[in-house]
Parts: C-alpha cells; structure tokens; sequence
C-alpha cells in the first residue's frame, strides 16, 4: 500500500466546529419534564465563540463524565433563576420561594473539576459563577444586598422591558496580571452584574479577577488550568453586540476551544494515518 500523505492541516477528522456544551436548566413545560436553556448563550457561542452549541440537559443519570470530556471542546455554565442548593456548601436551608434545581446541581458540581483538569475550556456565568465556587469547596452569600454597606445586585424593577435587565448596573475593578486582565482595556469598567447570591468564600484553589466597589469578588479563574477557565458574575452572553468585554471573554473562550479541539482530534488523525499507512 501506498505511503499515507494525509497530514492534520488535510485530515477531514479535523474539519468543523468546535463543540461546546451549555448547560441547560431542568424545568416543567406542559406538565412534562424538560431541559431550557437561553438563546442569549447559543449566540453568543455560535457568534463570537465561533463553535457549535449543543445543550446539556440537567439530568445526572444520563451523564457519563469520560464520553463527555473525550467529546467535547467546551462548556459553558449559564445563568439561571434558580440557585446552588445550600447543603452543597454547608449553609442553613433557603425559604421555600426560593427556586432551586437539584437536578442541575447533580449535573454539573461532580463534572467540573474533572472538566477542568482534563483540559476542556470552561467558561461560568452568574449561576455557573456560583456553581464553580461550590465545587472548589467555596461557599455562597444567600442575598448578597443585606450585607453591611453592600450594593443591591439584583436586577431591579421586574416591569421593565428585559433587555433593561442587561444594563450595566456598577463597575469591577480588574485584579492585574490574571485572565480577566489579559481581555479587559481597562482596570475598571462597567458590568451588568444581576444577581441574589454571590461569593461568600472563594473557593481554594481558585484566583480573584474581579471585584464590585463594595468588595463582593465578581470574577474568578482556576490556578494551574490546564486551559481556560474563567467565571464571571455578571451576563455578558446578554451583551454580545455593544461590549467590548463581552466580546473578548466569549472569543478567548472560542480560540481555547479550538485549541482543545486540534489537541483532542490529532490524536486520533496520527492513530488513523499509522493505520492507513499499514
């Protein structure tokens, strides 16, 4: 047989996008159980990412973390009304108007150490912010506005038209020399950061990025990632066309993906050019 000449630059194993998964909410639709997740995300990682979104559904029976890791490129963890469950992190129960998901908590909290150290770009958002510091044993505020002389992060007014929402609501001051200094053009910029919980403790093993004027730490990266990984308290997926920001986490987050991919898939065109060339 002749020689094989196909290299990774030709091999079409590594033709297409990036897959990056979103986690998705558990919710009831029509009284049957279902997954949702926000279209604010699927732009933002089609758009910006530049890779291809696929939803991964709050269902802990379904997951199996080692086709998971070996499958995609990817995660981003998105926001939601509900919040981390508190016996994850050893607080006292929540009031019962408080909307929580258990099935995401399932979901999510075992899979992401082992995401992150095996390579696979995270990138969390508001919710996934918080569920992060969870699972890097830190723990969460359950109101974050009653604390002495802090901001009131939630989102406001509810009769306002959603995207109002979005605005930016306070400024962060960029921790220098980390991830989040590397994107920003500035030490201290505006964000529209909505939010009930927040950080309490920051978890071990994980570096402060950013921090709101009434010290609540609004952004945070993983110490010795062996790629991306970075957590945000505020929404930028909500802020993809007027954000400078916005825009620099979403294609550092795309551009590690991509990493991940040629790195994940050239493995497997070598295996298969020594199998063509037998």
């Amino acid at each position: 047989m002749a020689p094989n000449t196909m290299t990774h630059s030709t091999s079409p194993i590594l033709a297409g996008l990036p897959l990056v998964a979103i986690a998705a909410d558990r919710i009831e639709r029509h009284q049957h159980p279902a997954h949702a997740l926000l279209h604010g995300y699927v732009r933002a990682v089609s758009e910006l990412a530049a890779a291809l979104p696929l939803a991964l559904p709050a269902a802990p029976q379904a997951m199996d973390a080692d086709s998971l890791i070996h499958g995609i490129d990817g995660i981003v963890l998105t926001g939601s009304p509900s919040n981390v469950a508190p016996e994850h992190y050893g607080a006292a129960a929540l009031p019962e108007s408080v909307l929580l998901d258990r099935d995401r908590d399932a979901t999510v909290l075992p899979l992401l150490p082992m995401l992150v150290a095996a390579g696979v770009p995270v990138l969390g958002v508001c919710r996934g912010f918080q569920e992060m510091n969870v699972a890097w044993g830190g723990t969460l505020h359950a109101a974050v506005h009653t604390r002495d002389g802090a901001l009131d992060h939630r989102e406001g007014d509810h009769d306002r038209p959603i995207q109002r929402w979005y605005d930016d609501s306070h400024e962060i001051h960029i921790a220098p020399g980390g991830v989040l200094a590397g994107l920003a053009t500035r030490h201290s910029l505006p964000v529209n950061s909505l939010h009930h919980q927040g950080i309490e403790r920051l978890g071990p093993g994980l570096r402060m990025e950013a921090t709101a004027p009434d010290g609540l730490v609004e952004a945070f990266s993983v110490e010795g990632a062996p790629s991306f990984a970075l957590a945000v308290q505020w929404h930028p997926e909500m802020r993809i066309d007027d954000c400078p920001l916005a825009q620099a986490i979403f294609r550092a987050f795309g551009a590690a993906c991509r990493a991940r991919r040629q790195q994940r898939l050239g493995l497997l065109a070598d295996r298969l050019s020594v199998a063509l060339a037998a």
